[in-house]
């Protein structure tokens, strides 16, 4: 694994220290490397269920807010589970980095796949000039 890779597998699983996780009790932490930088978000979760948001949605979400538009990799790590990303965050990660490299880690699993692999035939809008 490359030394970028590592590194952002790093900043993800600094990330997950910082999750707010009481209901479920698994901490989250991803990072998005775009643009020469990192941006990192953790899962905050919600008492309303539906308000609960993912760490990957949270790192595009802090990219996007950072300038970016499209990513070169994409890495989320969990001490509790393999964290996979989940259909919401596939359909976000699709729209702004379908070739991008995805890692995901637990401990010492490690899975890398493609962007496009995670959600084949996703949604997308072609009007995106903006």
């Amino acid at each position: 694994m490359s030394a970028d890779i590592e590194r952002l597998l790093s900043a993800a699983e600094n990330a997950a220290r910082n999750a707010y996780s009481p209901y479920s009790g698994v901490k989250i932490g991803a990072a998005v490397f775009a643009g020469g930088n990192i941006y990192c978000g953790c899962n905050v979760e919600n008492a309303s269920f539906g308000l609960t948001v993912c760490a990957e949605r949270n790192a595009v979400f802090a990219a996007i807010a950072g300038g970016e538009k499209s990513f070169d990799a994409i890495a989320v790590y969990s001490d509790d589970v393999m964290p996979m990303p989940c259909g919401a965050c596939r359909q976000v990660i699709a729209e702004f980095a379908p070739g991008c490299d995805v890692v995901v880690r637990c401990g010492d699993r490690t899975v890398r796949i493609r962007a496009d692999e995670l959600l084949p035939r996703s949604f997308v809008f072609k009007e995106k000039d903006n």
